[in-house]
């Protein structure tokens, strides 16, 4: 009989073991999930919640308003429009639940989408459904469009359309003063004038808003919103004067027209202040259409060109003479026809016999000769630092780009010639604004204010701040300044400078005549000018009018006239009552005048006619310069031959502008 088999006491423990393991596992993975659950409710929840509401929050950028650029009278010459274009991602659009403001959400679909977008827009409706239909991730719906309209498509919730900021500057005035007030680049880079210098006012600060979606991308209303506050930028007040900058260019763009002139500038200033009230150009830039400009038409020429300045200059020697005690208008000094200087010929522009001038009658009538006299008397050194004093060589610290500082070489370095021809305004080259500061600095009674064009700033809020200018320099005395100014007079009354009159003001000023100096070396043509200031009485405005090389007789290519039209305008402007005393009256010769006196060298005009004796102390020739006997002429021969020096290479350097530096030694008898 089989025995039967007994179970073993060992198995039971290994069957119990396993049970025991699979529920030591479960137990433990529930550990584990539980304490997973803890840390990320107890431990992690800000990081958890910032990762969830990250990939639900959109920003968008809310774009600084740019600030205004203005003329002193509020005028707006540059204004930003703040616009949207509205773009569609074509491959989502579909239709979306919307949730509302009350909690509960509605159904929109793309006809709806179509017919709300249109409305918003005050677009067509097949316009709109054409934008929307397709597969494209990125179409213009509209461009251009206003702030308001954006808000309100932006409140319809579209999870498909967006909205990018873009904005149009507008420059109301076009051309006139274009240079001044600048222009915009791409990606709203500022490229020229007032724009580019006050950048950092105008632009502002961009502020942002942030926002929740829902999952199919749909802005959630109720959900909290974050904003970045926007900052727009301040506007800018110019002294320029909107009706005077366009009179003023009318002006000296039918001068530089008619003449066939490369280019023509026109400066108003302001005398008691330095504030700029135009600066004309006879070609600029339009800043609505940069793109059509010129090159060279992109900055104000009379801030960025450096040109030499002639005759103008002699109102800077003469100031340095009376104020140094050498003459007064009344000295008489004996003109020989030419002066001989180490071999160098220093003529006038016109032919004449020895002559007894007072200095008054050497600035009314431009003669080279008698400038070198009285100018001779002072030292290089003094010569030098004069022009120094006056601002030569230096910029005046307008709120422009590319101002020139011109060229003022150090005595030291001049040559024999060169030292004597900076007295009338050759071998120096400046800006014409730097040289209408040197009128500006003897109207105001021999005290220079640098010229400024920048008036105010005007926050958002309204609040206007005056921008500090510069503190006047005292350059000369006030009886120094008379003194000149009544030379500055007497050119226009009795001098080569009548057309620069003024019916019914007392007008004081001088003519420039220089060569222009040639890209290729040399010169070529010439730079006319003419500097002034009215009423001399009380000078309260100041007029300087540059053509670079106009064609024609350099007789008959001044800018008296140009400047006699934007003066009498200025004046009538601002309500300028007409002068009611005498202008002054100085005796231009001392001796008899030949009966056929030739023209002087200014244009268009005539050398003056017999003067009453005058009196004063005669001035000496200076060391180093030989005076012709009477009746010779530059070249040895009686007087009245023609006589001219050949021009010598310019020399070493180049001018700021790209001009090479003014010679020393050129033609004699330019003079003007």
């Amino acid at each position: 009989m089989a025995r039967a088999r007994s179970t073993s006491t060992a198995d039971t423990p290994r069957g119990i073991g396993r049970s025991h393991i699979g529920v030591v596992l479960v137990l433990g993975l529930l550990v584990v999930l539980g304490l997973r659950l803890v840390w990320v409710q107890g431990f992690d929840v800000g990081g958890r919640a910032e990762a969830a509401a990250g990939e639900r929050s959109r920003t968008e950028v809310v774009p600084a308003l740019r600030g205004e650029i203005r003329d002193t009278d509020g005028n707006v010459l540059a204004r930003t429009l703040q616009r949207y274009d509205v773009t569609v991602d074509q491959s989502l659009v579909r239709e979306f639940q919307r949730p509302l403001a009350d909690g509960t959400t509605e159904t929109v679909t793309p006809t709806q989408a179509v017919y709300r977008l249109a409305d918003a827009l005050d677009l067509d409706d097949t316009e709109v459904k054409d934008s929307l239909d397709g597969d494209k991730q990125f179409e213009y719906v509209a461009r251009g469009v206003t702030p308001e309209q954006w808000n309100t498509v932006r409140d319809l919730g579209l999870p498909y359309v967006y909205g990018q900021p873009s904005s149009d500057r507008i420059y109301p005035n076009g051309p006139v003063g274009g240079s001044v007030v600048g222009f915009m680049g791409g990606d709203d880079e500022a490229l020229g004038g007032i724009e580019q210098t006050q950048d950092h006012l105008l632009r502002g600060t961009d502020g942002s808003r942030t926002f929740e979606i829902s999952a199919d991308g749909v802005r959630i209303p109720v959900a909290p919103q974050e904003e970045s506050p926007v900052e727009d930028g301040s506007s800018v007040q110019l002294s320029i004067d909107d009706d005077v900058q366009f009179f003023a260019q009318q002006a000296v763009t039918e001068r530089a027209e008619e003449l066939d002139a490369d280019w023509g500038t026109a400066v108003v200033m302001r005398i008691e202040d330095g504030a700029v009230l135009a600066l004309a150009d006879s070609s600029t830039v339009d800043p609505n259409d940069i793109g059509s400009a010129d090159a060279e038409d992109l900055g104000a020429r009379a801030v960025t060109q450096a040109v030499e300045p002639g005759s103008t200059q002699k109102i800077l020697t003469a100031a340095a003479a009376v104020e140094e005690g050498v003459v007064t208008p009344r000295t008489e000094i004996t003109v020989p026809p030419f002066l001989e200087i180490d071999g160098q010929k220093i003529t006038d522009a016109f032919d004449h016999d020895e002559e007894r001038r007072t200095f008054a009658g050497i600035i009314a009538d431009s003669m080279n000769t008698g400038t070198v006299l009285v100018g001779g008397k002072l030292s290089k050194e003094q010569r030098h630092d004069w022009m120094q004093r006056f601002g030569v060589g230096e910029t005046t610290g307008i709120e422009l780009p590319g101002e020139s500082p011109g060229i003022l070489t150090s005595a030291d370095q001049w040559d024999v010639r060169q030292q004597y021809t900076v007295l009338f305004g050759q071998g120096v080259a400046q800006t014409p604004l730097r040289t209408a500061t040197i009128f500006q600095a003897v109207g105001n009674g021999g005290v220079q204010v640098e010229p400024r064009v920048v008036e105010s700033v005007i926050a958002p809020d309204g609040t206007s701040t005056p921008v500090e200018r510069p503190a006047g320099e005292r350059i000369v005395s006030e009886e120094t300044a008379e003194q000149v100014l009544d030379m500055m007079e007497v050119t226009v009354t009795q001098g080569g400078a009548k057309e620069a009159a003024v019916e019914g003001y007392r007008v004081g000023g001088k003519t420039g005549t220089a060569e222009a100096p040639s890209p290729e070396g040399g010169y070529d043509g010439y730079t006319t000018s003419f500097v002034g200031v009215a009423p001399v009485e009380d000078p309260q405005y100041l007029v300087a009018v540059t053509l670079q090389r106009p064609e024609g007789d350099v007789r008959s290519i001044g800018t008296t006239p140009t400047f006699s039209k934007i003066m009498g305008q200025v004046l009538r402007h601002y309500d300028v009552p007409p002068s009611t005393t005498e202008p002054v009256e100085i005796p231009l010769r001392t001796d008899e005048p030949e009966e056929d006196d030739p023209e002087s060298e200014d244009p268009a005009e005539e050398r003056p006619g017999p003067d009453a004796p005058g009196e004063g102390a005669a001035v000496d020739t200076p060391p180093g310069v030989e005076a012709p006997e009477a009746g010779a002429a530059a070249d040895g021969t009686t007087a009245g031959a023609e006589a001219s020096a050949p021009a010598p290479e310019p020399g070493p350097g180049a001018a700021a502008t790209g001009a090479p530096v003014p010679a020393a030694s050129r033609r004699s008898d330019e003079g003007g």
